[in-house]
């Protein structure tokens, strides 16, 4: 996907160091010789600064995003149920097309744990139907997209949604809420063909259609945003997903769904792992610590990979 013109265009972390470098050498002091101001409305800076969150413009360095929280269940009548914990993690790693557009290549794995001891878990005591089931963790690989000065195509997952056709310059819905704080709220909502059509999933299927959404909060320091030196911004805030029953609790067609809350963060290291996943992962998902190098098909989401990989389970 690289243009020709590649070879002879700077690259996005030659302009933002080399114009701070250029103020230094103007003799402004340190500490606002990288002050870059927010230019909220403008496509090329929003693409460049979400660039930045999502993964590092010093092209082939990777950043690490981090999540963890409660998925909970969620059913008419009753309270809402924690039922286990969740913790994952992904590697981005950013490559420049040539022609103003980036590709971000990711790969992620989210386990599930118990909620007392923070144990990975394998196997789970369902509570709605008293069934040991076997877990199936999050490991996407690939989940790539390409970021450019207009919004992104919504995902296809393998053909089964169309993509957006409309061209939108990317305008995010920033927030300054603090004179050093930057907020930003970015939603998806989803309505396809599922991967798990009842007929040959009837204990893994939630239908014939899929309804997810997701919903992502970001907390930025501004002084980072503003620092044309910086080709990484680190974050935290916090994620949900409500989705439907996961397909390994064998829960088929009942009514209900199940609800992830939890916080997040995109950072140059993962520090912030937890010696539970740290140790699952080096064990059974090595290759997760480290970013895809090349554009590859298809991009599929947890329940799509989950049909390609897994067996439906036997009627009982």
């Amino acid at each position: 996907m690289k243009s020709d013109r590649h070879q002879f265009r700077p690259s996005r972390r030659g302009v933002l160091v080399g114009a701070a470098a250029g103020i230094a050498a103007a003799g402004i002091p340190a500490t606002s010789r990288a002050a870059m101001p927010m230019r909220l409305k403008d496509p090329e800076w929003n693409r460049d600064t979400f660039a930045r969150l999502q993964g590092n413009l010093d092209f082939g360095k990777v950043k690490y995003g981090w999540y963890g929280g409660t998925v909970c269940g969620v059913r008419r009548g009753e309270a809402v149920r924690p039922l286990m914990g969740f913790e994952g993690f992904s590697a981005t790693r950013l490559v420049d097309n040539g022609d103003g557009s980036y590709q971000k290549l990711l790969r992620e794995v989210v386990f599930y744990s118990d909620l007392q001891t923070g144990e990975i878990l394998e196997t789970f005591l369902n509570p709605y139907t008293n069934e040991e089931v076997r877990v199936v963790p999050v490991a996407n690989d690939p989940f790539n997209i390409v970021i450019e000065k207009y919004y992104p195509k919504g995902p296809s997952y393998g053909g089964l949604r169309e993509q957006e056709e409309e061209r939108r310059p990317m305008i995010l819905p920033w927030k300054i809420t603090k004179p050093d704080t930057v907020t930003l709220a970015t939603d998806i909502h989803l309505f396809y063909p599922s991967a798990l059509q009842p007929e040959e999933w009837p204990r893994e299927s939630s239908g014939e259609f899929v309804q997810v959404s997701e919903m992502f909060r970001y907390i930025i320091a501004r002084k980072d945003l503003e620092d044309s030196s910086k080709t990484s911004v680190e974050y935290s805030g916090a994620w949900s997903r409500i989705t439907p029953w996961l397909p390994w609790m064998l829960m088929g067609q009942a009514p209900g769904h199940a609800f992830y809350m939890g916080t997040m963060g995109a950072y140059d290291n993962l520090d912030m792992l937890s010696d539970n996943a740290r140790e699952y992962a080096e064990k059974n998902y090595p290759k997760y610590f480290d970013a895809p190098e090349k554009w590859e098909e298809p991009s599929l989401s947890s329940l799509e990979d989950y049909a390609r990989t897994q067996k439906p389970a036997p009627v009982k």
